[in-house]
């Protein structure tokens, strides 16, 4: 077999069957060597941001890696944000990024670029195969450091002559080292913190914002006293009946710092301490309150669930978690506003849903709205790379074709990486996109009075303005193959979410918004 064949033949064999793919001419035989592995899946998208972004919403819904394949330098530069959004998820991923043939480098041919300097930008696992029959092992040596804990980008350089060159050989899979468990003795000083009776924090974040971290969670707060938080921005969190309702970390930094009034003692499970998103002109950045004491009960890279566990057991023994009971709000009648769309997402989203969140202003409420409803999972935006919620619905959708999978979509953010919608009519996949089209980029306008800008006027609000021509995504969507409808009423968007969610395949549905800025 050629490099390219053994490269595809490992990955299989490492538990790898997804390949998001955007290629170009260095990367032809990766492309025909997927017809000689057949249990590889390939899929197309339009924009490498697509393709890194899908990739990253697979392996959120199915706890193990995609491929994808990117075409050069400037394809990874194109696909930069939403590895970026990865990193911060801690996603597991593996990227081919082809390259010119070794002996072709030295001509600086046009598409010739610092490659090393992108991989090294995604603080992830670099390597650069030179030797067709070392191609296999590069592999499987890449899914092994994709998946060690708690899961990082791993970037293979593929040149287009080690690609073609006989002499492939498979690889055997190699196993990732398992987390790092904490010792009894950390436990026993956390125990003695959350057990002092002083305002304590838990602040839940890598490993344990799913059923299992949440339930021995709420049953040390139950027990202790102690308040619980999730990260704001959490990679994949399980929501719904039966399970603890946890609140998040707020977004901004007024609300973290109220969040956090009086507290003495934070402890960190797979989570940093919380700072501002930004710098803000007589604000601090660092939001943990003067005097709180910050400890750490599992680091990133450790055994997070297990410590949770271990902390539960001591000081939880006989405490059974507080579970969420099913509560749906009433569907709401009239024009759609910035809060009654919300409330028909809480009165209707399905058994089993994903939820990719990239609603920003226009989701504020989806906390409240959806915490009554059956089990679900949200995917959040841990990097705050906008372009990502369309790309990990395909992800997540592919992961998970037998559950619906719903992208809540702000206008700005949507065209960014819009083409994703092609790619859901291609693969048929069950995806129901709500656009909140307000025609703003309101989170900005938001943020032009908080950092204190002067003198904004006319020519300011005019780069926050997405009218002047009016988004039409019905029209978009239709033109990319996704069947879309407009709805401006609570009761229109009701019928047409449900409708959506009936039949098979792709849809859109435009929901005229106003702007909460």
């Amino acid at each position: 077999m050629n490099g390219a064949q053994s490269l595809i033949r490992t990955l299989v064999d490492s538990g790898v069957e997804v390949c998001f793919a955007n290629p170009g001419t260095s990367e032809m035989h990766f492309v025909a060597a997927l017809d000689a592995v057949p249990e590889m899946r390939g899929v197309l998208a339009l924009f490498e941001g697509v393709v890194t972004g899908a990739a990253d919403g697979y392996a959120r819904m199915a706890d193990r890696p995609a491929a994808t394949l990117l075409h050069l330098g400037p394809g990874m530069a194109n696909g930069m944000a939403n590895l970026h959004n990865a990193r911060r998820a801690h996603t597991p991923m593996i990227n081919v990024i082809g390259d010119h043939a070794l002996y072709h480098k030295g001509f600086d041919a046009l598409l010739e670029s610092d490659i090393d300097a992108l991989n090294g930008w995604t603080h992830g696992w670099n390597r650069t195969s030179t030797d067709t029959a070392a191609v296999g092992g590069d592999a499987a040596e890449a899914v092994a450091a994709a998946m060690t804990a708690p899961g990082r980008i791993a970037n293979l350089v593929l040149p287009a002559d080690v690609s073609w060159g006989d002499g492939g050989v498979a690889a055997a899979p190699v196993a990732p080292p398992a987390a790092s468990t904490v010792d009894a003795e950390r436990v026993a000083d956390i125990a003695a913190v959350v057990g002092s009776g002083e305002s304590t924090v838990v602040l839940l974040g890598a490993g344990v914002t799913r059923e299992r971290g949440l339930l021995a969670a709420s049953r040390i707060a139950a027990a202790t006293g102690v308040k619980v938080f999730v990260e704001t921005f959490p990679a994949r969190l399980e929501r719904g009946v039966g399970l603890p309702n946890i609140d998040r970390l707020g977004y901004l930094a007024e609300q973290v710092q109220w969040q956090l009034t009086d507290v003495k003692h934070l402890v960190l499970v797979g989570a940093k301490a919380p700072v501002s998103f930004f710098a803000y002109p007589g604000k601090v950045s660092d939001l943990t309150p003067e005097g709180c004491r910050v400890h750490t009960l599992a680091a990133l890279g450790e055994d997070t669930a297990d410590a949770l566990d271990q902390l539960a057991a001591v000081v939880a023994a006989d405490t059974e978690p507080v579970l969420q009971q099913p509560s749906r709000p009433e569907l709401p009648v009239g024009e759609l506003t910035p809060q009654n769309w919300a409330l028909v997402l809480g009165a209707l989203l399905p058994e089993g849903a994903i939820i990719s969140d990239e609603a920003n202003t226009s989701g504020l409420m989806i906390p409240m709205t959806t915490a009554g409803t059956p089990r679900h999972d949200l995917l959040t935006l841990t990097g705050g790379a906008i372009g990502q919620g369309l790309p990990v619905g395909v992800g997540a959708a592919v992961a998970c074709p037998d559950r619906p999978v719903i992208c809540l979509q702000s206008d700005g953010s949507a065209m960014y990486t819009i083409s994703a919608l092609w790619t859901m009519a291609r693969e048929n996949l069950n995806v129901t996109t709500i656009v909140l089209n307000n025609r703003a980029y309101a989170i900005l306008r938001m943020e032009l009075m908080r950092v204190g800008a002067e003198g904004a006027g006319p020519v300011a609000n005019s780069l926050l303005d997405l009218a002047k021509p009016d988004l039409d995504f019905v029209k978009i969507a239709e033109g990319m193959g996704v069947p879309a409808t407009r709805a401006t009423t609570a009761e229109e968007l009701a019928e047409q979410f449900s409708r959506a969610l009936a039949e098979p395949g792709p849809h859109l549905i435009e929901a005229m918004v106003p702007s909460l800025i």
